[in-house]
């Protein structure tokens, strides 16, 4: 399941964010699996780097008042985000799947059901560079305005095409989700989709709408695993 999410940040916090971008120091060969960092070639901010942790702080409170995020991914546990560059010679990622388990600062493990990236870098800022998804329907271009989202599944085959000119800013990271199952997952967001139509149709208080809230509440409680 594919979701995009436009306006997750504001135009005020993307401005923030691109002003510490330009004081942060970039590095090769970060945060990836052994055969994925074979596919690597772009520049992320090391772990350590002054600026990454109010970075991080800034788009985790921008993920938390995005209800459509919410609703689509039901987040268990998030990695804190990170932020790559490409550009010149660094300007492309190739075909891969992210690795299964990833660990959290305080040393925990996270199970990634789910990977996003926030695009920091306007569409006509750079050319190529648009991220592909494949799954079961095919392959997914992807190259979405500043401050929007897309969210799919870890265990897809994915890439970065190179960019070939400009410069390509983003964040991405990887969420353990509430509920494993990506086909119970999928059916629990159309479901909320639809309620959040009909609440704006009919209100909240009509009978049945509150039958198929409770019917929601009751599927999310059976499937969810934390």
């Amino acid at each position: 399941m594919l979701v995009t999410i436009d306006n997750v940040l504001t135009a005020e916090e993307l401005a923030s964010i691109h002003k510490m971008l330009k004081q942060a120091d970039w590095a090769t060969g970060q945060s990836a699996g052994t055969q994925a960092r074979l596919a690597k070639n772009n520049l992320q901010i090391p772990e350590g780097s002054e600026v990454l942790r109010d970075l991080r702080v800034l788009v985790m409170r921008a993920l938390n008042k995005s209800s459509r995020l919410i609703s689509a991914a039901l987040p268990y546990k998030i990695l804190p985000p990170n932020f790559n560059r490409y550009a010149g010679a660094t300007n492309h990622y190739g075909l891969h799947t992210d690795s299964t388990v990833r660990y959290l600062p305080d040393g925990s493990a996270l199970r990634t059901d789910i990977s996003a990236t926030l695009f920091l870098s306007s569409p006509e800022e750079y050319e190529g560079g648009e991220l592909v998804v494949e799954d079961t329907y095919g392959m997914h271009t992807v190259k979405l305005a500043a401050g929007s989202l897309v969210v799919y599944p870890s265990g897809s085959m994915h890439q970065v095409n190179p960019v070939t000119q400009g410069e390509r800013l983003a964040c991405y990271m990887f969420m353990q989700s509430m509920v494993k199952d990506l086909e119970c997952r999928r059916l629990l967001f159309q479901m909320d989709e639809s309620l959040i139509k009909l609440r704006a149709q009919y209100g909240e208080s009509h009978p049945e709408l509150i039958r198929l809230t409770g019917l929601y509440n009751n599927l999310l409680r059976k499937w969810t695993e934390c």
